[in-house]
């Protein structure tokens, strides 16, 4: 559901259930569920376990702050972001045994159904706030070299999530219930939870593999940036931030080109190892490409004046290109799913023939009025006050976005495949038509989208789980609710902490906010803003989007592992080539393992990366906001 981040769009979700410890198993089949009245006889757990408690919530809430900013970190740096729902299961679950054994047994374990309200809480929090405070805003940040005020940007946030959660409200039933969608990563979530309190053997291994290398990863991000006079007490051991490869090639001196070597980051081996090699063969095939051939091509014919301009005034337009036509041509390949989306559009409670217990226990179809009217009202008043678009286009983006996030749940649903980029994309090209090239006006109505779209999967993903869990699904929307809260108040300070100002967040030359910036620069200033030759690469990168787009829909799926990444290609055009190295390296470390030992490998690969991802990007965004908080006591 989640997780490839907002940089991939199109193919964002291809990691998500990823993101945790186990994959759904192929015996758990949700159809075997039955009818409602089936499931209320035989699966609900009532009132006979807690659910919805104090504990659930905070640590759900603690948990799911935490991977937010680690969330806005890898976004930032790489343009990925990565579901929380199952990490936030394992260290849950290790976190309150070890407080339960710290207590002598006076403290009671946390029940399965707990740890299924932590998780909603925590996959709100982490996941669906700050969908695009380091993307849109962060393009929107680069455009004007302000920053958005902390008054416009947190009830931005928290608005846009909220929606999300109350227009999931009526598909629950429809998509979850009556039709059984698979929703994938929800069943590997509540498959996860099941294996631990079952204390097989496996699950407690892979939790412990996963706590040992997010601790790993705390240690690699400490030494990794060593700008601290205490961390260069560490020079022996710290890790330097590149090393870079010696190389004259057609005149090009490579140590003056940004990027060229190799960052030895877990956070990027991490990711490498989730997306395996396809993706990241793709990347690194793309990267040589553009460093090796086409970029000292334009430097030598003048096109690019300095080799630090390669990605960021040059290259970034042909991988743009090739990632928005493929997520573009990818989501309208999925006409069926969209014809479904809203042939399927029922609102309205439980029917009259279901038991009124059942009923009680559902979120009641008023509690999508109550949250919708007063809502709308405020996003609509925010987009006219903060960024000057009119009453009526403000309510565009909203009624579009329901629509979206409409198809997006299903997507999620049925495909695993969130296609927020695809989404934000739709609407950034309806409103450069309505708005007559306002940059401001593309990148918000695109940010209102992709955070409904991606707040509304999210939703359907949790309460997935809960259905197969037995879990009270309206305690589950009140924990879901409650994250926003918790997502919203840790998400936005970090970013104003880790990212100062304009000049800080070009340092981090980052992907997914250089995509948004192009397409809003593309859609409004027109071609003459691009430099020629690269006029030519956007439509070569736009045709290889489209014609990858095809590949996966029509080569045999056996086939299909074997085909390039549009995605790949696309983001290796836009970051350096030391991060399409790193994924690499990733990628060919857990397929050597895979080959070695394969139980071994499916056991411990995305638990290991996992880790490794969170760990590095907690303790980097943190010493970025010490470092941001320690200059701002200096100068005071």
């Amino acid at each position: 559901m989640d997780d490839l981040g907002t940089a991939l769009d199109g193919e964002k979700a291809t990691i998500s259930g990823g993101t945790g410890i186990s994959h759904a198993p192929e015996h758990v089949h949700p159809r075997d569920l039955g009818t409602d009245e089936e499931w209320f006889a035989n699966v609900y757990q009532g009132d006979k376990v807690p659910q919805l408690t104090l504990r659930a919530v905070l640590m759900g809430g603690v948990l799911g702050s935490l991977m937010s900013v680690s969330n806005l970190y890898t976004s930032i740096k790489v343009g990925w972001s990565f579901g929380v729902a199952i990490t936030a299961c394992v260290l849950s679950f290790a976190i309150w045994n070890s407080f339960v054994a710290l207590s002598g047994n006076r403290l009671k374990r946390m029940s399965l159904l707990e740890n299924n309200c932590m998780q909603s809480t925590a996959s709100a929090a982490g996941y669906s706030t700050g969908a695009t405070v380091g993307t849109a805003f962060g393009a929107l940040l680069l455009i004007t070299a302000k920053h958005v005020d902390w008054k416009i940007l947190l009830p931005w946030t928290f608005v846009t999530a909220a929606l999300g959660v109350f227009l999931a409200v009526p598909l629950k039933r429809q998509m979850i219930n009556q039709e059984k969608l698979a929703f994938p990563s929800g069943i590997a979530a509540a498959e996860t939870l099941k294996s631990l309190y079952a204390e097989s053997r496996e699950a407690i291994l892979q939790a412990r593999s996963l706590i040992a290398a997010l601790v790993a990863g705390l240690v690699v991000g400490l030494l990794h940036t060593g700008e601290f006079a205490w961390q260069k007490m560490s020079v022996l051991f710290r890790l330097p931030e590149l090393y870079g490869f010696p190389l004259k090639l057609r005149g090009i001196d490579y140590e003056q080109m940004p990027g060229f070597g190799f960052e030895p980051s877990v956070l990027l081996l991490g990711a490498g190892m989730i997306v395996g090699l396809r993706v990241s063969v793709s990347m690194i095939v793309g990267s040589l490409i553009l460093y090796l051939i086409v970029g000292p091509e334009m430097i030598n014919i003048g096109e690019i004046t300095q080799p630090s301009f390669l990605l960021k005034k040059w290259a970034l337009w042909t991988g743009t290109a090739c990632m928005v036509t493929s997520g573009l041509t990818a989501f309208g390949l999925q006409w069926k799913t969209i014809a479904r989306s809203f042939q399927s559009i029922k609102i309205g409670g439980p029917k009259e023939s279901v038991d009124e217990k059942l009923a009680a226990i559902e979120v009641p179809t008023k509690w999508l009025f109550i949250g919708l009217v007063p809502l709308t009202i405020v996003l609509v008043a925010l987009q006219y006050f903060a960024f000057q678009i009119s009453i009526p286009l403000g309510f565009v983006a909203v009624i579009l976005s329901s629509f979206l996030s409409l198809v997006a749940c299903r997507s999620t649903g049925e495909t695993d495949i969130t296609p927020v980029g695809p989404m934000g994309k739709i609407s950034q090209l309806t409103y450069a038509l309505l708005s007559h090239g306002n940059m401001t006006a593309n990148l918000m109505a695109g940010s209102v989208t992709a955070n409904i779209a991606s707040s509304s999967a999210d939703l359907l993903t949790d309460l997935k789980s809960g259905y197969l869990l037995g879990a009270n699904p309206r305690k589950q929307f009140i924990a879901q609710f409650i994250g926003i809260f918790f997502g919203a108040a840790a998400v936005v300070p970090a970013w104003y902490l880790m990212i100062k100002d304009k000049a800080t967040l070009e340092a981090y030359n980052p992907p997914s906010v250089n995509m948004w910036k192009a397409v809003a620069e593309a859609l409004s200033k027109g071609l003459d803003a691009i430099p020629p030759h690269a006029q030519i690469g956007m439509v070569v990168g736009g045709l290889i989007g489209v014609a990858l787009a095809l590949v996966d829909v029509y080569v045999p799926k056996k086939l299909r592992p074997y085909t390039p990444s549009a995605m790949g290609i696309g983001l290796s055009w836009v970051m350096p080539l030391s991060n399409s190295l790193a994924f690499f390296v990733g990628a060919v470390i857990a397929y050597i393992w895979s080959r070695i030992n394969k139980k071994s490998a499916a056991l411990f690969v995305i638990p290991v990366a996992s880790g490794a991802v969170a760990g590095e990007s907690l303790m980097c965004a943190a010493l970025a906001m010490l470092k941001a908080g320690s200059a701002l006591m200096l100068k005071q």
